[in-house]
């Protein structure tokens, strides 16, 4: 059976507040500065108040190690999967992720020096690796790990389905994706070119093929996941997706 489930620090879920705490390096405090910009402000036809939450969820930093919301909505997610409370700062040096196997496809954040630590890690470049067609063998890694990839990726549900393929039986896929969470997804094809970052500079590995909405729990379960959790370290501006392979019978 298929279940979705959220968990959350804190009980304010205004877009404009900030993380309670920072899950990569433990620090209280936060800074915060605009990021997007006009064009893609109107391309993704977003309220005010979606540009706010936004501007929160890219813009928003820990002061001390400078990790966004979104490493520390993946750092929140890898602190479940391991069952630990510890920042992962410190939870890297731990025998508990020390044993695993984790790929980190693209970098994800400020999470990548981190991981690069461990004994188990393995790093797949984007575009470089085909997210279609991945080259590891199945059923290879404990964790895989992206974040604000899919969302460039042609055929997301293949991607997925990649992921679940590469995955010990009892892994766990986490991810983040850009998430309006006030509509449901779309497709950009046959809409104008839609690029984050300047489009003048920017490769095509850069273009959006999909803006996710509330029904991106259903991305993974398409792909073959039976047990999907939403980690809410600040809602909606942060939010982690961790897919869960079933167990071996």
């Amino acid at each position: 059976m298929s279940s979705v489930s959220t968990s959350s620090l804190g009980n304010d879920h205004a877009p404009d507040r900030g993380a309670a705490l920072c899950t990569v390096c433990g620090s209280a405090t936060f800074t915060s500065r605009t990021v997007l910009w006009e064009r893609l402000i109107s391309e993704w036809q977003l309220s005010p108040n979606e540009i706010v939450y936004v501007n929160h969820q890219q813009g928003t930093s820990c002061t001390t190690c400078n990790s966004n919301l979104r490493s520390i909505a993946l750092a929140s997610a890898i602190q479940i999967i391991t069952h630990s409370t510890c920042p992962l700062r410190d939870l890297v040096s731990l025998d508990v992720m020390q044993s695993l196997k984790i790929l980190e496809i693209n970098e994800a954040g400020n999470l990548s020096p981190y991981l690069r630590s461990l004994h188990g890690y393995t790093f797949g470049a984007y575009p470089e690796v085909d997210m279609h067609d991945m080259p590891f063998e199945s059923n290879t890694f404990d964790i895989v790990i992206h974040s604000d990839t899919l969302e460039h990726v042609a055929h997301p549900v293949r991607a997925l389905a990649e992921c679940h393929r590469v995955l010990r039986p009892g892994g766990a896929l986490c991810f983040t994706v850009p998430i309006i969470v006030g509509r449901m997804t779309r497709n950009r094809t046959g809409l104008p070119r839609s690029y984050h970052g300047n489009e003048q500079a920017c490769p095509d590995d850069y273009l959006v093929h999909t803006e996710f909405g509330a029904d991106i729990w259903t991305y993974p379960l398409q792909a073959g996941f039976k047990r999907i959790e939403m980690v809410a370290p600040v809602y909606p501006a942060a939010i982690a997706l961790i897919a869960r392979k079933e167990p071996a019978i």
